[in-house]
C-alpha cells in the first residue's frame, strides 16, 4: 500500500477538510482545490529538490563565529539565492509591496514542509514573514515602502529581539534603551540574547526589530517601545551593531543563534512609543502558530525516515513494519503526525477568516488555538521524533540515520516562543477564564456535534468548568494543572480533526479509528489528573516552597 505523503494530506486538509477553497471563495478571491494543489505540489518540490538535500551536511557543519564573523553552511548561500529567487516568502504577503496576497493557510503549509526539509535553514523565513506581519500592521507607510518590498521578496532577512540575559519570559526587566537623535532616530544601546539568524552573511541586509525603552518610558511592559535597526544604513555605513558570539546548542547546529550587542546603533520608532509589546505580539502570535507547525514538520521528517527503515529492515524472516509492535509506533507517528498538521491548517483557516471576512467568532477561535498549537504540536513532534528512534532501534540512535538529529533538533519547539508551560497559562488565565470560557464552549459545542466526541467535549467541558473555578479561587493551583488542561484540549482536538479527516476521505478512517481508540483516552486522563487535583487541598497541587 501507498502511504500517502505529507503533501498528499495538506492538500486534503486545505480543500475538504478546513474548505479553503469556500472561504477564499466568499472572501471574493476564490482560490480553487486544483490551484491549491498545483501550489503545494510545487512547494513540495522546491522543499525536497533545494532544501532537504543538504539538510546533515548542515547540521555537521553547522554555525561558526570567529574574528567578528559568523559563517553558515557553505551551501546555504546558494539555498538563500534559490530561496530569494522562489518568491515563496511573499507567498501570503500583501501584494502592495510585492507580495502574492494569498492565504496564511497557504503559507502555514509551506512552513511544515521546509521546516521538515531543513529546519535550521526555515527559521530565518519564518521570522521573515513574522517582521512582515508586523511592520504591515505597525509601520508608518514611509517605513512599510522603504522596508517591506526588501523584506517580501527575501533579499532582507528580519529579526525579532526581545530577550535579554537578566529578562528570559519576564520582558518587562528588560533594558535596552533608545535614546532620541532627532529627526525621528534614536540610538539603541543594550544587549540582546538568542537572536535566531541575527547576523550572517547570505543577504545584503538585515533588518532587526528591538524592543528598548525610551528615557522617560515607565517601568516594566508598559515601557516597551519598538524599534527598526538595519544592519547597513541607507548611506551604505554599517550600523552599530553587531553579533558578540553564537549560543553552542543542542539542535539546529546551522542555525546561528546570535548574542547581539546595539552600541548606539540607529534606529527608527515603529508604532507607538510605550506600545512596542503590543506590536511584536504580532509577530510572535504568528511565529507562535509557526513553531506549533515546527512540531509537526520534524514529526512528518521522523516518521518518513522510520517507515523507510521498517519496510527495509528484516528481522526474524519479515520486514520490522510488519512486528505488531513496531507498526502500533508508526500508527501513532502518522495518527499523531496528522491530527497536529490539520489542527495547525483549522487555526490558520481560523486566521484567514478573520483577516478576509472580518469574522470576530474566528478571531477568540484562532486565539484559543494558537497555544494548544505552539504547544501540544511541539511536545507532540519530540514525542514522534524519539519514538522514531525507537523504531530505528540502535541505529536510531547513532548520528547516520539521521533520526537523532530530528530529536535533537525538535526539542527547542516547545522551549522558544513562549515555553509550553507560558502557552497552557495563557490558555486557562487570558483565553479560558477571561471569558468565563464561552470562546471554548463554542468549540466544545462544535466536537460535541461528532457522535464520536459527544463524551470526550463532555468531559473536557467539566474540566473546563473546574479550571474557571480553580483560577478564581486560587490561580497558582489552576496554573499548575495549566499544561494537564492544554493537553486534554490538545488530544481532544486532534480526535476532532482525525474525524473531519475520515469524513473527507474514507481512507483515512483506520488512522481516525486508531486515534480514537488508543490516543483519545490520553485526554480522559488529563481530564482525570484536573478533577483529582482541583478537589484536594492547594498544597497538593504545587510543590513546597524550597
Amino acid at each position: 500500500m501507498t502511504l500517502p505523503t505529507a503533501a498528499d494530506d495538506l492538500i486534503l486538509g486545505l480543500t475538504r477538510v478546513v474548505d479553503l477553497p469556500g472561504l477564499t471563495a466568499a472572501a471574493g478571491a476564490p482560490l480553487g482545490g486544483d490551484d491549491i494543489e498545483a501550489l503545494l505540489r510545487e512547494a513540495d518540490r522546491f522543499c525536497t529538490e533545494v532544501l532537504a538535500p543538504g539538510w546533515q551536511q548542515a547540521d555537521r557543519e553547522g554555525a561558526a563565529y570567529a574574528n567578528g564573523r559568523v559563517t553558515v553552511p557553505a551551501h546555504y548561500h546558494e539555498v538563500m539565492r534559490a530561496w530569494i529567487d522562489s518568491g515563496w516568502q511573499g507567498v501570503a504577503a500583501p501584494e502592495q509591496h510585492g507580495g502574492q496576497g494569498l492565504p496564511h493557510a497557504i503559507w502555514t503549509a509551506l512552513v511544515e514542509l521546509a521546516s521538515a526539509a531543513d529546519m535550521a535553514f526555515f527559521l530565518g523565513p519564518i521570522l521573515t514573514a513574522g517582521a512582515i506581519d508586523l511592520l504591515a500592521g505597525f509601520a508608518s507607510p514611509d517605513q512599510q515602502a522603504r522596508w517591506l518590498p526588501k523584506l517580501v521578496s527575501g533579499a532582507w532577512p528580519g529579526t525579532m529581539n526581545l530577550t535579554e540575559p537578566q529578562a528570559g519570559s519576564d520582558l518587562g526587566a528588560i533594558r535596552t534603551r533608545a535614546e532620541p537623535l532627532g529627526d525621528g532616530r534614536y540610538a539603541l544601546h543594550g544587549q540582546k540574547i538568542y537572536i535566531t539568524w541575527g547576523e550572517h552573511e547570505t543577504t545584503e541586509n538585515i533588518l532587526h526589530l528591538v524592543l528598548a525603552r525610551l528615557p522617560d518610558a515607565p517601568p516594566g511592559s508598559r515601557g516597551i517601545s519598538l524599534f527598526a535597526a538595519p544592519r547597513i544604513l541607507p548611506d551604505g555605513r554599517r550600523n552599530a551593531l553587531r553579533c558578540g558570539g553564537l549560543e553552542k546548542k543542542m539542535g539546529i547546529h546551522a542555525s546561528p543563534t546570535c548574542v547581539m550587542l546595539f552600541e548606539g546603533a540607529e534606529a527608527e520608532m515603529v508604532g507607538e512609543p510605550n506600545r512596542g509589546l503590543q506590536a511584536m505580539f504580532a509577530m510572535m502570535n504568528a511565529a507562535r502558530l509557526a513553531v506549533g507547525v515546527q512540531g509537526v514538520g520534524q514529526g512528518a521528517r521522523a516518521l518518513k525516515l522510520a517507515e523507510d527503515y521498517a519496510a527495509q529492515r528484516v528481522q526474524g524472516g519479515r520486514t520490522i513494519a510488519q512486528h505488531p509492535d513496531v507498526a502500533r509506533m508508526l500508527m501513532e507517528m502518522r495518527a499523531v503526525t496528522l491530527a497536529g498538521r490539520l489542527l495547525a491548517l483549522e487555526a490558520a483557516a481560523a486566521l484567514d477568516r478573520h483577516h478576509m471576512l472580518g469574522d470576530a467568532a474566528a478571531a477568540e477561535r484562532l486565539a484559543l488555538l494558537i497555544p494548544v498549537v505552539k504547544a501540544w504540536c511541539s511536545d507532540r513532534g519530540v514525542d514522534v521524533a524519539s519514538l522514531g528512534i525507537q523504531v530505528h532501534g540502535g541505529m536510531g540512535f547513532v548520528e547516520d540515520t539521521g533520526a537523532a538529529q530530528v530529536l535533537r533538533d525538535a526539542r527547542i519547539a516547545p522551549i522558544y516562543e513562549g515555553t509550553n508551560g507560558i502557552q497552557a497559562i495563557d490558555l486557562v488565565v487570558r483565553k479560558v477564564a477571561k471569558d468565563g470560557g464561552v470562546a471554548m464552549r463554542a468549540l466544545l459545542a462544535d466536537l460535541a456535534g461528532e457522535p464520536r466526541l459527544a463524551a470526550a467535549a463532555a468531559q473536557l467541558g467539566a474540566a473546563t468548568d473546574t479550571m474557571i473555578a480553580l483560577q478564581a479561587r486560587d490561580p497558582d493551583a489552576a496554573q499548575s494543572l495549566a499544561v494537564a488542561y492544554l493537553e486534554a484540549c490538545g488530544w481532544t482536538l486532534g480526535g476532532w480533526m482525525l474525524t473531519r479527516a475520515a469524513a473527507a476521505d474514507p481512507d483515512r478512517e483506520s488512522l481516525a479509528a486508531f486515534y480514537l481508540t488508543r490516543l483519545l483516552p490520553r485526554a480522559a486522563a488529563r481530564c482525570l489528573e484536573i478533577e483529582q487535583a482541583a478537589g484536594t487541598s492547594p498544597s497538593a497541587t504545587r510543590p513546597a516552597a524550597a
